[in-house]
């Protein structure tokens, strides 16, 4: 860019980078609390987001930092393999996902199912409320999200007589403040956040009354935070539920980042996303996380949507927010300390009940009934299950919609006005699967009748449905019938060599 252009612009970006710095600082550290991490480790993910990637981004006005949709995965990631496996596995991830990019392979992360997204968030957003539900009374959450609600009734028996009600009043009392500023605030402040507001609130009400809560805990020195990636740990690989973690990061983090992408573009009408650039850029950024031993990363539409409604127009405003993270983090880490946790696991309970979304869930019936129940078997795959195991249900619910769509075929058997002559009409995909109702049709064919077969209504046959056809009519030749396939498309709807049969006459 000119430097007359940047002087143009740079008043706005740097308000915009101020609203996004606003918004993404609460949710740096509420996510790494969610994620069983200290909060510095999403301001480092927050800081790389900006600077890094927001530098090399292909989509400008998209803000990156660590995600609510990775927070589940990442807390079972910690839980089963220590903080330490972290950086190999997010090593790993980025660079498929720089792989992926440079290969040119992003718009097929965007083929994910609608319904899957949304249920996968949905039942992530879950998970999120029910251990930040915990948190709230300053209590440590379950590993699972059965647990942790079947350990919530104690969890507040356990708050009463102690200083966690007090804890769950600051967070609750957030809860309230995001919601009431987001249904009364006015259209002038509406760049000032809920959650800064929320959070703001509940920390000068815990200094003034003095509870006894416990608070965030971050380092005066950002760089103490910094747990630098060990070579050796890096053979640890070979374990193949690490790979399957890596991939499994990397693909949710990939399908977010160009989700969130596609909605952003359709926020303004300035430059459109390069997906690919943008994937790559991904893949870095979360790189330099793994080795780091940050959270990981994605494209964010919170962020997001509040840098483009600030009136962000280029990708110095989510360079800047980076720069202020950074700055913050290292002049007024004071500041930080004095937040209540409580208050940032209201943020969280508050961000996961906005990802259960009940607007999307509606809008899938639009397209049947079957992508509202993916949705909804999705998301409670992964609420009695694990995120992966829901995420692949998903998937496979998606497959087996497809398999059966392809396989839909009208048979009609029709009588043409030449005598002893009869239609054998086919629409749609013959495959395997109507074997048995194309052989009862071909049994109701009175012996000594000629069948005509057009294929111009197909869009595919497989050599199943092909070979019941040669076969009737080669057993019923000696009975006078005849069968007539008419060969006109027949190449370009069935894959391989097209035979020709005794008893099997050709049309067209």
């Amino acid at each position: 860019m000119r430097a007359a252009q940047l002087k143009a612009v740079l008043p706005r970006e740097l308000l915009a980078s101020v609203v996004v710095f606003l918004v993404a600082l609460p949710l740096c550290m509420g996510i790494a609390i969610a994620s069983g991490l200290p909060p510095a480790k999403g301001l480092i993910t927050g800081i790389i987001g900006g600077l890094v990637v927001g530098w090399l981004a292909g989509s400008p006005l998209q803000v990156s930092g660590p995600a609510a949709g990775l927070a589940v995965l990442v807390f079972e990631l910690v839980r089963q393999h220590g903080v330490v496996m972290l950086g190999p596995i997010l090593l790993l991830a980025g660079f498929l996902q720089l792989v992926a990019g440079r290969l040119k392979l992003g718009c097929w992360f965007r083929v994910t199912a609608p319904a899957v997204v949304y249920g996968m968030l949905a039942g992530i957003g879950v998970l999120i409320v029910l251990s930040q539900l915990h948190v709230m009374l300053d209590a440590t959450p379950k590993p699972s999200g059965l647990d942790n609600l079947a350990a919530f009734p104690a969890a507040v028996a356990q708050a009463l007589p102690s200083f966690g009600w007090q804890a769950g009043l600051l967070g609750l009392g957030t809860i309230a403040v995001m919601w009431l500023w987001e249904k009364l605030r006015p259209h002038s402040l509406r760049f000032v956040p809920g959650a800064l507001l929320g959070v703001g609130i509940a920390t000068v009400v815990s200094l003034a009354l003095a509870l006894q809560v416990k608070r965030v805990e971050v380092p005066a020195n950002l760089s103490e935070a910094i747990d630098w990636l060990k070579p050796a740990d890096l053979l640890n690989l070979a374990d193949p539920a690490l790979l399957i973690a890596a991939f499994a990061v990397a693909f949710i983090a990939s399908a977010e980042t160009l989700l969130s992408a596609a909605a952003v573009d359709r926020m303004h009408s300035g430059q459109r996303s390069d997906f690919d650039r943008e994937l790559s850029a991904q893949g870095v950024g979360n790189m330099l996380c793994g080795m780091l031993g940050a959270l990981p990363m994605t494209g964010v539409i919170v962020r997001s949507s509040a840098n483009v409604q600030a009136g962000a127009s280029t990708r110095y405003s989510t360079i800047f927010h980076g720069l202020w993270l950074l700055a913050f983090v290292m002049l007024l880490s004071s500041v930080l300390q004095s937040i209540p946790v409580a208050s940032l696991a209201g943020v969280l309970v508050y961000t996961g009940f906005k990802l259960v979304d009940l607007k999307a869930f509606r809008g899938l019936g639009r397209y049947g009934r079957m992508p509202m129940f993916t949705y909804a078997t999705t998301a409670l795959a992964i609420i009695f299950t694990d995120l992966l195991t829901g995420v692949l249900v998903g998937f496979g619910l998606t497959l087996v919609k497809l398999a059966l769509k392809a396989s839909r075929l009208k048979i009609s058997l029709i009588d043409l006005p030449q005598d002893g002559e009869m239609e054998l009409r086919l629409v749609g995909a013959a495959t395997f699967l109507k074997v048995p109702a194309l052989t009862r049709v071909l049994g109701s064919i009175p012996a000594g009748a000629t069948v005509h077969v057009p294929l111009n209504n197909l869009s595919y046959i497989d050599h199943s449905c092909l070979e019941l056809l040669e076969e009737w009519g080669r057993a019923n030749a000696a009975k006078g019938s005849k069968l007539l396939i008419e060969s006109r498309g027949l190449k370009r709807r069935l894959e391989g060599r097209v035979r020709t049969n005794i008893g099997i006459g050709a049309a067209g």
